[in-house]
């Protein structure tokens, strides 16, 4: 650098001419920028002759202010030159070039292939390839307009039409050449390009030849986000770039893109830019040197001169510039062989990186007139002055029409002159005119003036074989098509139109985006007269117009018109005639004149005819009289019935009696309403206000729907899918049902499909269960896909209710009885005297009806009445257990009158009958009774005064379906709020129905006697009830079973009664788990004794007296005890209820019972104890197995017998209340099995029982290993097996750990129970979650009542200044390890501490965050003042305890204090220790205060934590080996890393270590009084005691023998040994055996974190364990997330290869197979890979796939493989396949390639173990006489003679030995010769 420096100083090389003035003269008179020519040199030389002085004066000043002018000429297209670098703007991105705009007007094009290198290669690749590449990008989306770019001129050509055209390269080896590597500065700013992507960031190309440069992906980030939408860079992006670093001489250099740095960035001197190298678009700061009328002289860089034009000033500064003012500057261009520097003032500029905006003007393509000059260049051009002021610029060619008829005089400042503005300067913010008579005169300047279907006129330039090129304009050439050369299809259209011919065409397509323009020269197009159709808008209907036809096809012809806009003319529409074959007909390119049909502009649909009208005056007849008698979609019109069709009415459109077609299912929005309505509809009916769905030429479709017809008159029916937006509410009917889902359609005609997933809130099995066709439906909107013309829609009533359900409830309730009301109307015109008696039948009319007669199902039918044929019926229900005999009058109401049927429900209800006269309240809350039910409506009668009422049974249009425990039924109680107090005409009060929760099971006659909703009496038992019988109790009696029952069998006795036998009276003793019901068959004739009598209405049993027991159900018992004399029992009926009889059975009994059924709903087992006595059993007391619970109606079986306790009596529903896993005590210690109830985050659970008792489980008690996220697997209804901790007050405590629920199991115990301070012992690791953070610490949770705290120093070996970074890093709940300093029993205070060196884990505050750490100092003084409070603490406490301690002391191995382990130095410690005393009562004071201000935490059993320090431990630890490094075993442990804690790892080795008492300070203390008592020597003994207790434990430690243990050991293992893959993998496999997946993984992380990045088989290792991991307990995504980690961090072949094993191994052959295709195409130049799939098929059995991806490998391997990968092949074919193929494949081989001895020996091994013994002798019999090398040869002789050996005979080894001795003779005799 320094030799180019002396060869060219900055600043220029003529150094000479400036040498003899001053340099402020320098300045202004500098020639280094002027572009001298030849012709100036000679002038000056001439005149340098002449001697006149005058002369030469003038000259002088003439030249000046030449040389002035010719500095500020505009940039021109002359001034230019190859390798000029300049500073432009992109203006365009096509597809293969950019259009750059240039400073001064000019403009300038890069090719696709001059952005970089990288991308270049990238498109060759995709030449070769023939198929787009995923990672190369088009410049579209790499550059965008406005973008300032770097350009360099790389050649300046002349077009074929004489232009000159710029054309440029962005490429930084261009552009960035001048630089070298050693020039690169921090601080510079560069443009360059990505050319690949890195793992850590961007390789970027700066063009500059010996650097490399990299961006980092943290300096993108910003720019990412911010400028490219979130997306990653891409090959060939263009950057600006700041040089952040330069390394090895510019060898290595990083760079920045953050906006910030790079938009401030300024060129200065210490950079060291030369003239040589500076680049455009670099900011400088700069000084005014001259001032001048054209614009500013500058200096920058202390040595550089630059021009600034007038064009390129500040607007808002310009005229204010002075000499000596400090400016800031951006460099434009720098001319190469000149060093001309031209600069810019302009804001935009000084802000790199920063596009530019305005891009183009308003006033494009306008024709001014009068525009005065402001200036003329003569080299470049004029600038005029526009009338709104600004400047505009005219480039020299555009200023006149020819360079002959250029006139500069016309061009003096002031001349006005008519001219055109044709385009837009961004870089110079001018707008460029031109003055050419041919452009202002011009019809169209671009493709943006001309619109489709416009004629214009055009010069033919070439004629092609694909059309005819045009010229319409300056720029504009359009293309006629082979098809569109005349109306017939042309042969040689070079004999009508030649090059040169004006031709008149009509534009077809104008796309100005790709700048295509087709045009028509069909003669019928262009002088056509009808209107041209540009856009379906146009298209009106009955229009008329020409077009031509695009393609024919059978089913019609598809005409297109102008702007690509076409239609389709039918078959039928085709001719007046019939064309059977349109291709015979008509052909393409045809010239037709059509008629729009119709016109849908949102679907861009048209249809057309051929068929048109003769007479102009008909047609226009034909269609008023057309649209007069059409209606049109959406229309309200009336109509009238013309006749009854199978699926609806055929009705006419009145006035005009149109035909048209109302379906069944649209007649009414209430289902059950259509058919109804259809029935009583007949013809010459009208109806009135129907909806015109659609209509087609030959079909009306019509709807009556309420629903719809509101909809459509308010408006709420979007037209099109433009209309239609997610969210919006849309009343429609459902138009089909499948399987998948329905679909909705709308009244104007768009349709949705409602998926199965969203149909309903309920779980959809079947969609024909929730909806039928027909039904009408509100429909949410959730998805629409305009270009699909789709749109997905929601059923649910989550999604669909607007305002309250009740109000929408009634509103249907009150259309539907309106519509049955018409109905009524309807039959009451008939002529009928039934129909119209029922007609005027309303609920509630009561009626004296005579009985005719009792049928079997037990309903009662009345005689007909009034009328003849009228039907009235009673249902069962209904008799309300009156006895009733034909011929008997009664009272009845009328609950329903059935309109289809023509039947009349009644009801014998004496409460319904003699109605209660109160007065009603409207808006109270009434109890009723459910007396019938309809399809959507239910009537029920109000409990107080027996008035009916009608409720609605569905809450909204779309709420069809229920459960069968949802649904209501007759007998059941509800609660309804009435509407209306006075029955209207249809005889019902309206009222709507409470919430489900306070419906109430089917009551029998008396209220007192509940009986349960399952009591459905067996229809076998009914059929006999009417007759009477002689029976009393304890008579035999011998019948036949008739059918068998799970809880009892029905006997068929004489005269035709039937009985019942319970379960219970089937056997004496009934063992478990049997079916005593099983023991009866069918037919079998059985013996039994009376026992009791069954009332049928109220199913009690009566006693004998009662007047009605002859009318009872006999029950039966065949108990072999009952049948002896005297030896039966009488059921118990005399108690006055059931509730009674449950009262004999106490808490704790133990019944037998029988299993009814499981409902689901109640979520209970009901069964049967006794015929009159119930139980039910909750679900949580059938078992302690999840299993059961799960599942419990496949543990029992019906009628199974059951062991129960009896644990509760319901007396209000007269049932016991029974347990299978005995009494339900919940008592302290029981195991119980609960129902979460909540989760409170971050506290725990609550837990209910059967029977009402609630327990808390706290967070602590979920698991015996806490976890980061406990409450995550918890969520209410979820089933837990609980322990009882205690029952002490209302609310139990509870526990789930395994340890407690399932003792028997012994599994370690990762986390013990902490339930008091008594369970926390000193030196204790312990985990725990955090509390909260407070001033003086953290509150750290060790158990559910145990809270420590960790004071700040023992939180983090960090020290952050802000106390909100603990809040952050340690948030409530968060999961920590801590380690018990001390533990202060009287005063239930714990100190913790958090420190890696306590607790062996990372440190809570991660060390990115660049906090300081502690002062070591500090620490060891407040450690030791500790210490000596501890020393003064201990005087104070009993001789006693201490005695006791130290009597423990010797008993147990202690860790060594210093004095113990160091005899040598007792003395130097304690000096050592000595200065510090004084500070501890400093401390004590400290510690006082803190204990003053923690009143808080000892209320919540709070730890005060004082503070520890690790390092002493070190030390002590440290110095221990020292006595004992002879012992050889004791050596490696020294061999640790610095890091290590001695402390961590002794405290956590081994549970025979106990956990420490007090710090070896307390032990210094007690030495003086232990002196006083023990001898030197008794001392001495002691401590070797010790000693030799602690080597014994630390020798088991150090045997390498013993397998760990716990986590704790394993921990100890692997910082031990690190990047031992062996150790990880035992460690995950010691968690999976307790089944902690999480805890396995999480192994694995810390495994690939730890392990040196060098040891890439272990890391491996390591990943492969996490597939299988993955494979065997994740899940399917978890397992391909692991398997991309894993490819980005190893050699992608080998991770590949492992997951393919252990797909394959898992017996996975799919995945497998997939991923091994998946390998094929990425490694497909691997042979491993080839054999590896081969050998995978053949295991699988597919040998023939096994020997088609064998040829597949040999055409992808190159030659040299081929064989090995035959043998490799042949090999798996002996092994897994054929081996006579196998066989052949080697003798193939071996043919080709005889001297392969590799082929050969594989093949001897092959034979010798798939083949018999004379196939082996034969191949190396073979081998033997092949001419190899000697080498060679020995081998394999060596091989035959150790097969004879070891297979052969002692003559076979001879024979062998012979051959070789002849072959050594043989070859020892050609050496000779």
């Amino acid at each position: 650098m320094a030799t180019v420096e002396e060869s060219f100083p900055r600043g220029g090389t003529r150094k000479t001419h400036k040498s003899k003035k001053t340099f402020q003269q320098s300045v202004e008179q500098d020639n280094l920028f002027d572009i001298s020519t030849e012709e100036d040199s000679t002038k000056r030389k001439k005149r340098q002759k002449e001697p006149s002085k005058t002369k030469k004066l003038k000259i002088e000043k003439k030249e000046s202010s030449k040389s002035v002018r010719e500095k500020f000429e505009i940039l021109g297209i002359e001034s230019l030159c190859e390798g000029m670098r300049l500073l432009g703007c992109v203006k365009e991105v096509n597809e293969l070039e950019l259009v750059i705009s240039l400073p001064s007007g000019l403009q300038g094009f890069v090719q696709v292939t001059e952005i970089c290198d990288a991308y270049t290669k990238k498109l060759n690749e995709q030449v070769a390839q023939e198929e787009p590449l995923k990672d190369l990008v088009l410049l579209p989306e790499l550059f965008s307009p406005g973008m300032l770019v770097r350009c360099v001129v790389s050649n300046l050509g002349i077009t074929a039409s004489g232009k000159k055209s710029v054309k440029l390269s962005l490429n930084p080896k261009n552009v960035n050449k001048v630089l070298s590597a050693e020039a690169l500065k921090p601080g510079m700013l560069l443009t360059g390009t990505v050319s690949s992507l890195e793992d850590h960031g961007y390789l970027v190309d700066i063009g500059v030849g010996g650097a490399r440069a990299f961006l980092p992906v943290q300096k993108t980030q910003e720019y990412i986000r911010q400028k490219n939408k979130g997306a990653k860079l891409k090959v060939g992006q263009y950057l600006n770039c700041i040089i952040k670093e330069v390394k090895g001489n510019g060898g290595i250099v990083s760079l920045s893109i953050d906006h910030s740095e790079v938009s401030t960035a300024i060129a200065t001197e210490e950079q060291n830019w030369t003239l040589n190298n500076l680049l455009p678009g670099l900011v400088v700061r700069a000084q005014v040197q001259k001032v001048t009328p054209l614009g500013l002289t500058l200096s920058f860089l202390s040595f550089f001169t630059g021009h600034v034009d007038f064009m390129h000033l500040d607007p808002k500064k310009a005229g204010t510039y002075f000499s000596n003012q400090a400016v800031k500057a951006c460099i434009l261009c720098v001319h190469p062989r000149a060093r001309a520097v031209r600069l810019s003032l302009r804001p935009v500029f000084l802000q790199p990186g920063r596009p530019l905006t305005r891009l183009s003007c308003q006033r494009l393509r306008a024709v001014l007139d009068d525009i005065p000059v402001q200036g003329f260049f003569s080299k470049a051009g004029a600038t005029f002055r526009l009338n709104d002021g600004s400047l505009a610029y005219a480039r020299l060619s555009h200023l006149s029409d020819s360079k002959n008829t250029f006139n500069p005089e016309a061009f003096k400042p002031g001349n006005t002159h008519k001219c055109r503005i044709i385009d837009y300067s961004p870089m110079d913010e001018l707008v460029l005119l031109s003055l050419r008579t041919s452009i202002i005169e011009a019809q169209y300047l671009s493709c943006h003036d001309i619109k489709p279907g416009a004629l214009v006129k055009g010069t033919i330039m070439t004629i092609k074989p694909h059309g005819i090129l045009v010229k319409v304009g300056e720029h504009i050439r359009g293309l006629v098509p082979t098809m569109h050369l005349a109306d017939i299809l042309m042969k040689n259209p070079e004999k009508k139109y030649h090059i040169g011919d004006e031709v008149m065409c009509r534009v077809l397509l104008c796309d100005p985006e790709s700048k295509k323009l087709m045009m028509t020269l069909k003669k019928t197009l262009v002088e056509s007269k009808l209107p041209a159709i540009t856009c379906y808008a146009d298209a009106k209907t009955g229009l008329q117009t020409h077009g031509f036809i695009l393609r024919v096809k059978d089913y019609g012809c598809i005409v297109k018109f102008y702007n690509d806009v076409q239609g389709l003319v039918p078959k039928h529409e085709l001719s007046a005639e019939y064309v059977p074959d349109p291709e015979k007909v008509f052909y393409t390119g045809q010239v037709v004149k059509v008629v729009v049909l119709n016109c849908e502009p949102s679907k861009e649909r048209m249809l057309l005819s051929f068929k048109l009208l003769s007479d102009p005056e008909k047609e226009r007849a034909g269609h008023s009289q057309k649209k007069r008698k059409s209606v049109r979609a959406g229309q309200l019109v009336d109509v009238k019935v013309l006749e009854k069709s199978k699926d609806g009415l055929e009705v006419a459109i009145l006035p005009d009696n149109i035909p048209a077609f109302l379906p069944t299912s649209h007649l009414s929005d209430h289902v059950a309403n259509g058919p109804l309505l259809y029935h009583w509809l007949q013809a010459g009916d009208t109806l009135h206000r129907v909806l015109c769905l659609s209509q087609s030429e030959r079909h009306v479709l019509l709807c009556r729907k309420p629903a719809l017809v509101s909809a459509v008159e308010g408006g709420q029916d979007p037209k099109g899918f433009s209309e239609i937006h997610p969210g919006m509410l849309l009343v429609g009917f459902v138009k089909s049902v499948k399987d998948y889902g329905v679909f909705i359609q709308f009244p104007s005609g768009l349709s949705g499909l409602a998926p199965k997933a969203i149909m309903s809130d309920k779980f959809v099995t079947s969609t024909s269960d929730h909806f039928v066709e027909g039904q009408t439906v509100v429909a949410k909107v959730t998805n629409v896909d305009e270009e699909k013309q789709r749109m997905l829609l929601s059923l649910r009533l989550s999604d669909c209710s607007v305002g309250e359900l009740a109000t929408t409830s009634l509103l249907l309730l009150s259309q539907c009885l309106e519509e049955r009301q018409g109905v009524r109307s309807l039959m009451s015109n008939r002529d009928s005297v039934l129909i119209q008696t029922l007609a005027e039948m309303t609920p509630g009319m009561v009626l004296d009806l005579e009985v005719q007669e009792v049928l079997e199902d037990g309903s009662v039918v009345f005689s007909e009445g009034p009328v003849a044929g009228l039907v009235l019926r009673a249902s069962k229900y209904h008799r309300a257990g009156q006895e009733v005999q034909s011929g008997q009058k009664k009272k009845v109401v009328i609950l329903y009158v059935d309109m289809l049927k023509l039947e009349v429900h009644v009801s014998l209800y004496h409460a319904l009958v003699t109605r209660k006269a109160k007065k009603l309240r409207k808006g109270s809350d009434y109890q009723a009774i459910v007396q019938h039910l309809e399809e959507s409506f239910a009537v029920a009668s109000l409990v107080e005064t027996g008035h009916l009422a009608a409720f609605s049974l569905t809450s909204h249009l779309n709420d069809t379906f229920r459960f069968d425990s949802e649904k209501l039924q007759v007998g059941q109680g509800v609660s309804l709020t009435l509407r209306t107090t006075e029955p209207g005409v249809t005889g019902l009060l309206l009222a709507v129905e409470g919430p489900a929760t306070k419906r109430t099971m089917r009551q029998t006659r008396k209220d007192s006697e509940m009986v349960d909703e399952d009591d459905e009496v067996d229809p076998a038992v009914v059929v006999g009830t009417v007759k009477k019988h002689t029976l009393s109790i304890g008579d035999m009696v011998t019948g036949t079973v008739k059918s068998i029952k799970p809880t009892h069998a029905v006997v068929t006795l004489e005269d035709g009664i039937i009985g019942c036998i319970h379960a219970s009276h089937i056997l004496d003793d009934v063992p478990e788990g049997t079916s005593p019901t099983a023991k009866l068959k069918v037919g079998r004739t059985v013996t039994a004794r009376v026992i009791g009598g069954r009332d049928m209405k109220t199913f009690k049993f009566l006693p004998i007296s009662h007047p009605r027991f002859i009318r009872t159900i006999p029950e039966l018992s065949v108990r072999p005890s009952e049948l002896e004399k005297d030896g039966h029992t009488a059921l118990n009926t005399h108690s006055v209820s059931p509730m009674e009889k449950i009262k004999q059975y106490q808490t704790g009994q133990t019944v037998t019972c029988f299993f009814k059924k499981y409902n689901v709903v109640k979520k209970w087992l009901e069964v049967e104890i006794a015929p009159d006595i119930r139980g039910r059993i909750p679900m949580l007391l059938t078992s302690l197995s999840f299993k059961v619970l799960k599942h419990p109606d496949k543990k029992f079986r019906l009628g199974q017998a059951l062991k129960a306790t009896v644990v509760g009596r319901d007396f209000s529903k007269a049932f016991l209340c029974l347990s299978l896993i005995g009494p339900h005590k919940l008592e302290k210690g029981e195991v119980a099995m609960g129902r979460v109830v909540k989760v409170t985050p971050k506290k725990g659970l609550t837990v209910s029982f059967p029977l009402g008792k609630m327990g808390r489980v706290s967070i602590f008690h979920l698991s015996d290993s806490y976890s980061e996220t406990p409450l995550e697997d918890f969520t209410p209804e979820k089933i837990v097996r609980c322990y009882v901790l205690s029952a002490a007050g209302p609310v139990l405590t509870l526990s789930l750990r395994s340890s407690r629920t399932n003792p028997e199991t012994k599994s370690k115990i990762p986390d013990p129970e902490v339930n008091s301070i008594q369970d926390v012992e000193e030196g204790q690791l312990l985990r725990g979650y955090v509390k909260s953070v407070q001033p003086h610490g953290v509150l750290f949770g060790l158990g559910p009542s145990v809270v420590g705290l960790a004071q700040y120093p023992h939180v983090s070996q960090y020290s952050p200044s802000q106390k909100a970074l603990y809040d952050k890093h340690l948030p409530e709940g968060k999961l920590l390890t801590a380690k018990v300093l001390s533990v202060n029993h009287q005063n239930n205070l714990v100190e913790l501490s958090f420190l890696p060196g306590d607790t062996g884990r990372p440190d809570v505050l991660s060390a990115s965050q660049g906090l300081p750490l502690l002062k070591a100092e500090g620490r060891q003084t407040e450690a030791e003042e500790r210490d000596h409070k501890g020393e003064e603490k201990e005087q104070k406490k009993n001789q006693k305890r201490r005695e006791k301690r130290n009597q423990k002391r010797r008993e147990e191995p202690q860790l060594p204090s210093k004095e113990k382990s160091e005899p040598q130095k007792p003395q130097a410690k304690k000096q050592g220790k000595r200065p510090h005393l004084e500070s501890g009562s400093e401390q004590e004071r400290v510690n006082k205060k803190q204990k003053k201000a923690a009143p808080s935490e000892e209320d919540d059993s709070g730890v005060e934590v004082y503070y520890r320090e690790g390092e002493e431990e070190i030390e002590e630890m440290c110095v221990l080996p020292k006595q004992r490094l002879t012992r050889p075993a004791e050596a490696p442990r020294l061999q640790l890393p610095s890091g290590f804690v001695w402390d961590v790892g002794l405290d956590s080795l081994t549970p025979a270590l106990p956990p420490r008492g007090d710090s070896s300070d307390s032990e210094e203390d007690e030495k003086p009084q232990q002196a006083t008592k023990k001898s030197k020597k008794e001392r001495e003994v002691e401590k070797q005691k010790v000693e030799k207790e602690l080597s014994r434990i630390e020798e088991a430690l150090m045997d390498p023998r013993r397998q760990p243990e716990s986590a704790d050991d394993f921990d100890r293992l692997v910082l031990s040994s690190p990047n031992s893959s062996i150790l990880w993998l035992q460690y995950m496999a010691f968690h999976l055996q307790a089944t902690e997946i999480e805890k396995a993984r999480a192994v694995a992380e810390r495994a690939l974190k730890t392990i040196s990045f060098r040891e890439e088989q272990e890391k491996l290792n390591v990943w492969v364990a996490l597939l299988n991991l993955e494979n065997m307990y994740g899940s399917q995504e978890s397992l391909t997330k692991v398997f991309e980690r894993a490819v980005q961090y190893n050699e992608p072949l080998k991770v590949f290869l492992q997951l393919a094993d252990i797909y394959t191994k898992s017996e996975k052959f799919q995945e497998a197979g997939e991923l091994y295709n998946r390998m094929l195409k990425r490694f497909r130049q691997e042979k491993i890979v080839w054999i590896k799939y081969g050998a995978f098929l053949l295991r699988r059995g597919q040998a023939g796939a096994s020997r088609r991806v064998m040829q597949r490998a040999l055409e992808c391997l190159p030659n040299k493989e081929h064989v090995d990968v035959i043998a490799k092949f042949a090999q798996l074919e002996f092994q897994l396949g054929d081996a006579e193929r196998a066989k052949a494949m080697f003798e193939n081989t071996l043919s080709t390639y005889p001297k392969r001895t590799d082929v050969w020996s594989v093949y001897i091994d092959m034979t010798i173990k798939h083949g018999s013994q004379k196939e082996v002798r034969d191949i190396f019999e073979r081998v033997i006489h092949l001419s190899l090398a000697p080498k060679r040869m020995k081998f394999f002789f060596k091989r035959y003679l150790d097969y004879e050996k070891q297979h052969g005979t002692e003559k076979d080894v001879q024979a062998v030995k012979a051959k070789a001795l002849e072959y050594v003779e043989a070859k020892s005799s050609v050496s000779e010769d």
